[in-house]
Formats: C-alpha cells, structure tokens, sequence
C-alpha cells in the first residue's frame, strides 16, 4: 500500500508503550508531564552524564579483523544540536580495553541494555551477542564523565541482557540469559541468572539471587528438566524460552503493577511452532510469572494513559495482524486489551497483509504531554509504487489509551528526511525513542538494515509539543562513523 495516500478508514482498539530499559522506575514517571520525563531520560540512557540520552546502535553483521559478522555497537552521544556521527564511540571485541576477542559470527551488538549497574550516577552499557555467540558472554562497558570506557566480561550469558531495579532495593539489577538454542516440538527452558545490584566494575554483583520465586519452582516429581545447562537449582531457569526475533529484541522493561519493581515482558515458545508472550515480574524473592497477549512479536512497555501503570504492546509476529496493548494494574495486566492497525482513524495509509504494522515497537513521551506515545515500524510499507520502501508510524497516547488523532508518518520521500526510498530498504526495522537533545521532549530514531546492500542506516528525526518533525533531521551509517561496511545490519537493534 501507498502512504502517498494518507486514507485512513474504519476504527479499531488501540495499543502502545516503550522499550524502558535501565531502571525500572521508568516508567512510572512517563505520564508525569515532560519534566519528569525528561529525568528519567537522562537517569536511564545517558552515558557521560551531560544530560542528553546516547543512542546505541547495533551493527551484529559487521566485519571486525577480518572475522565476518563478528559485530560491533556505535554509541552517538546527545548534544543539544542532536546526534552528530562524529561524536561518537565504536565497540566490538576488537576494541582496546574490551575483554574477548573477534570471532566470526559472534554477533556482538544483537542485544544490549541500559542501566547504571554500579550506582556512580552515569548509565553503563551491557552488551550482548547473537547467533552462535550468545554463549560467548556479555560485556559491560561503564559509564564516565568522558563517556564509556573500559569493559567487563560477564561469561557464558550473552543473550539479550535486561537491567533494571527487580527487587524494588533501588539499585539496578542485572537479568542474564542463555542462547535458547532451537526450537523443536518441545518447549524450551532457558539458563538465566539474576544478579542484584550494585555491580561491582571486577563483574561481582552484590548478590546472585534466585530467578525465579520459589513459588514458581519446577517439581522434579512432576515434570523432567529439559535443559541440563541450568544447573541443580531450578531457580536459575527461565520455564520457557525467550528469542530474538528479527531486527528488534523483543523484550522490554518497565513496572506494570507499579509496585516500584521492574518486570520484563518477553516472548514464550510453546512448542510445536507455537508462540507467545508473558511477564516476569519483579519480587525481592525472584521473578514471578503471568501471561501476556499476543503470538510473539516485538514488545514495549511504558504509560500510554497516564495512570503511572507500565502498559504492555506487542507488535505485528506474522500471526496477529494488530497490534495490540494490555494495560497495566496494581495487579499486573488486566484482561483489557485494545487492538488496532492502520486502519485507525487518523492514522496515515491503510492496512494491507505484508506491511508488518508494528513490526518494531519503542514508547515515549514526544510530545510532552505526560501520556506516552508510539512509534511502530512498517517495513513492508510501499512508498508510491516502491515496494517495501518501509516507514515508520508515530501515534499519540492519551488519557483513554491510544488514538489516531494528530498519528504521522515517515519514510524516506517525506519532505526533510534524507535519502530516497527504494524497493526492498524496509525502513522502519528497528526504532527507538529518546531524548537526545535533552529538551523534555522524546527524538525519534528509525533504521533501515537493508540499506546499501545491507550495510544499514540510522535516521533521527526530533520531538516537539505536536510531534516528531523531519526539520533538522539527519541520517548517518557505517562508513560515517568510521565504521566496517559491508553487509554489518547497522541498525538492527536501537536503544
């Protein structure tokens, strides 16, 4: 379908939320008007501590020494004129100070997260791997004055790393995980470890606590361990699996039954090709575990309606055609979920199969107006004529959920955004929102990964009181930032 367009027909459900990740306290503060917002900005992804939110860009199939898809992050550091590719910071296994080394298809950059482990006041940097390198481990990059530096290997639990305040101590805590390995007929159970916070800079934590509550142990009488790699304590498994999916983590952070702990939302194998999602939420005891909506897909969290409970969106999996939001309680997630799709009124385009409305997912408050709002990918969106030019649609959030009203899109043909579409660029793969210009209101970023021959690009484009605007927006890849080139997804994770 065309954007060019811009119909907007029928009314559907709505949705929406944000990849908090850091503390978990996020996102109680999302619906407490922008200055509040513009805090926890700067408490969760700011790296050097001048008070402008630091993208991080995952690169998983770049070329380091020579070693193919060995992977790499860049780090572009706010500043009131926005994100320069010139201020910068490029990390891999390679890199001086960085524990490891290269290694062909590691992936280094598939996954990572935000939080301040070692309670100094600057956000650190976890970042994790991929593929064949998820049990390679992770590394901690810490957080200064002058930016990150140095680094600390975490072993064996490279998977797709969460921080957040799990047990509510109000120090950040760290949730590890294993590679999941493939998925067959049976479910998966998943090696994971929980440390508590404070995070030394030698990699001790304060604590290693249980993962999961006692309360959701496994009974040995009643079901066999499928995977001996969790060791004799069932408390350090995760019962079934979490993945990644496609150019996005689907994972996200934030406290939905506002208890001032983090839970993370995930996705769940079944077994038999069958998919779904659920949420860990955060105790003093151990993870406890409750369901989610939705087959898979990509996930955020964050307070669309402003009742300071964190609401859960799931994306477009291939298997729900909408995307959908279930809103957060005192009791975790109620059974009220609201669906839509781009048919909402208001909302630029019209929905057609193959677009994968929401395949990418990040929440925040652009606007200022103490409701969070969404910003969902649709890679198979056709620009024109051009087929899976790829676009990225912002919808508001509001007092009664999500709406259509005051909803934009972006693509590459929009007035102000550089770069032209083209068939196949699937813009919109992976997005984010934050603050990188440190004005209270949230900066949009988009990637497209198979950007000049899937070497990937990054766009940003800037929040303001009505929304993002192209104005001053600016784009930037590999070799801009000095980084390798070929086929290195430059963009395949954003955070």
């Amino acid at each position: 379908m065309s954007l060019a367009g811009r119909r907007a027909l029928g009314t559907l459900p709505l949705i929406a939320a944000s990849l908090l990740v850091g503390s978990g306290l996020a996102s109680l503060t999302l619906g407490q008007g922008s200055a509040r917002a513009d805090s926890v900005v700067r408490a969760t992804d700011d790296f050097n501590g001048d008070g402008y939110a630091d993208l991080v860009v995952g690169a998983p199939g770049g070329t380091v020494s020579g070693k193919a898809k060995a992977g790499y992050v860049v780090v572009t550091y706010g500043s009131e004129d926005g994100l320069d590719p010139a201020h910068k910071k490029i990390v891999s296994r390679a890199t001086s100070g960085v524990p490891g080394s290269a290694t062909a298809q590691q992936e280094f950059g598939r996954t990572f997260t935000k939080g301040d482990l070692d309670h100094d006041g600057f956000t650190d940097l976890v970042v994790g791997a991929g593929g064949q390198g998820s049990g390679a481990g992770a590394v901690i990059l810490w957080g200064s004055a002058s930016g990150l530096t140095g680094g600390t290997a975490i072993a064996t639990y490279g998977f797709a790393p969460q921080a957040g305040d799990f047990d509510g101590d109000g120090t950040t805590d760290l949730a590890l995980f294993r590679g999941a390995g493939s998925y067959g007929d049976d479910p998966i159970s998943q090696g994971a470890r929980l440390w508590k916070g404070p995070v030394a800079r030698t990699g001790t934590p304060a604590a290693t606590l249980d993962f999961m509550d006692k309360s959701q142990w496994w009974s040995y009488e009643s079901e066999e361990r499928p995977d001996p790699s969790c060791g004799e304590r069932p408390e350090t498994c995760v019962d079934g699996p979490v993945s990644v999916q496609g150019p996005v983590v689907p994972k996200a952070v934030g406290d939905i039954n506002g208890d001032g702990r983090a839970d993370i939302a995930m996705n769940d194998y079944y077994g038999d090709g069958e998919w779904g999602n659920s949420v860990l939420y955060g105790s003093p005891t151990g993870f406890k575990r409750g369901d989610a909506p939705g087959s898979s897909g990509a996930l955020g969290v964050g307070d669309i309606n402003g009742d300071h409970y964190a609401d859960v969106v799931v994306g477009d999996s291939g298997y729900e055609s909408k995307v959908m939001v279930a809103y957060g309680s005192a009791d975790g997630l109620t059974g009220d979920v609201q669906k839509f799709d781009q048919d909402l009124p208001g909302v630029p385009g019209a929905e057609e199969s193959g677009d994968g409305f929401g395949a990418s997912v990040a929440v925040g408050d652009v606007t200022g107006d103490g409701y969070a709002d969404v910003v969902l990918g649709v890679p198979g969106e056709n620009v024109r004529s051009i087929a899976d030019a790829g676009a990225v649609v912002l919808v508001r959030g509001s007092a009664d959920g999500v709406t259509g009203t005051g909803a934009q899109a972006f693509h590459q043909d929009t007035a102000g955004v550089p770069g032209v579409a083209e068939k196949n660029d699937r813009f919109g793969a992976a997005v984010a929102l934050l603050d990188v210009t440190g004005d209270g209101h949230r900066d949009l970023a988009a990637s497209s990964v198979e950007e000049n021959a899937r070497a990937g690009a990054l766009w940003s484009l800037r929040g303001t009181a009505t929304g993002a605007t192209a104005t001053r927006s600016v784009a930037f890849g590999p070799k801009d930032v000095g980084a390798s080139n070929t086929a290195a997804l430059f963009g395949s994770a954003l955070r």
